[in-house]
């Protein structure tokens, strides 16, 4: 695929894929509202949404998916920069403006971030091997652990039955 193509590709990958998330929250809002016709309407476009960028994706799949090592290595990169340097500036910008909520987001996120690189390194260290049966996520605020489900979230506090078992 000549560049220009897979550029325009992968911009409508992202374009879609944030589309895919954007129409899931409406249809959120449109149940909240009493309006079931129009949420199941935004959740079936948003399923469209995610075919079209399933799609895109598979076409520049080899822009973005590399070996098995190479994607650890790229994905505890970013995911180190992101808590190191991106959610730094994005807590300092909302603490000037005095957005709580938004402080607390990018705060969760961050340290998530950090639990997540911790994660890639011991996988590329090749700490991990087959030991791992299951991931457990923090629907609040995206904390990951491979150990048993804590009876707290370390970072938002959330409880036990906030977690969701990826695996086994």
């Amino acid at each position: 695929m000549k560049e220009k193509t897979k550029k325009n590709v992968y911009t409508a990958f992202i374009g879609e894929a944030k589309a895919y998330f954007r129409l899931l929250a409406y249809a959120e809002k449109a149940e909240e509202e009493g309006v079931p016709q129009i949420a199941l309407l935004f959740r079936a476009i948003a399923d469209a949404e995610r075919v079209h960028a399933a799609r895109h994706l598979n076409l520049v799949k080899d822009m973005i998916v590399k070996d098995t090592d190479t994607n650890l290595e790229k994905s505890f990169q970013r995911e180190k920069s992101i808590s190191e340097n991106e959610y730094l500036e994005f807590i300092k910008d909302a603490e000037e403006d005095g957005e709580k909520a938004a402080v607390i987001t990018f705060s969760h996120a961050r340290d998530a971030e950090t639990f997540h690189a911790k994660l890639y390194e011991r996988a590329i260290y090749h700490v991990i091997r087959d030991e791992v049966k299951a991931y457990h996520v923090c629907q609040v605020c995206g904390y990951v652990t491979s150990k048993k489900i804590p009876d707290k979230c370390p970072i938002c506090g959330a409880t036990k039955d906030k977690f969701k078992t990826i695996g086994s």
